[in-house]
C-alpha cells in the first residue's frame, strides 16, 4: 500500500507541513510554537518513520522557518536524525535550509543543524 501524503495548513503558532512520497516533496515552513510540539510533530515523526521503510532514492528536505521556539527545535533535530538515518542505510537524503538575509537567528540555528547532523546540508538565502 502507497504512503499517504501527509499535509497540515499551517496555523499561527504551527508550520506547514508536507510531506508526500510520490512527489518527492518534504517541506516545513513558517512558525512552530505549538503549545504541545510533541502531539502536533507525533503524525510527522510516525509518517517519516513509515517513510523510512521504503524511501525514495533521494530525498530533500526544505526548512522554510520563520520563527520556532525551544521545543520546536528539539524535535526538528529528531526529524533530521531520522533522514540521516536513511541517509547512513544507503538512499540519499539531504536538508535544504532557507532563511531570509537579514535573518541572522535563521541562519545561526541552520550552521547549528548541519553540525549536528550528519547528512549534506545546504544553508539557502531566500528572497
Amino acid at each position: 500500500m502507497a504512503l499517504a501524503p501527509l499535509i497540515i495548513e499551517s496555523s499561527e503558532v504551527t508550520p506547514e507541513v508536507i510531506l508526500d512520497k510520490e512527489c518527492n516533496v518534504f517541506i516545513f515552513k513558517g512558525k512552530s510554537l505549538p503549545e504541545n510540539p510533541m502531539v502536533f510533530y507525533r503524525p510527522v515523526l510516525n509518517w517519516i518513520d513509515e517513510y523510512a521503510m521504503q524511501p525514495n532514492e533521494n530525498t530533500q528536505v526544505s526548512f522554510k522557518m520563520i520563527y520556532f521556539n525551544t521545543s520546536s527545535s528539539k524535535i526538528f533535530l529528531d526529524i533530521m536524525k531520522k533522514f540521516e538515518s536513511i541517509n547512513r542505510a544507503g538512499n540519499k537524503c539531504c536538508i535544504n535550509w532557507y532563511y531570509k538575509d537579514d535573518d541572522e537567528e535563521i541562519l545561526e540555528a541552520g550552521e547549528i543543524y548541519a553540525e549536528r547532523v550528519s547528512l549534506p546540508f545546504n544553508l539557502t538565502v531566500e528572497d
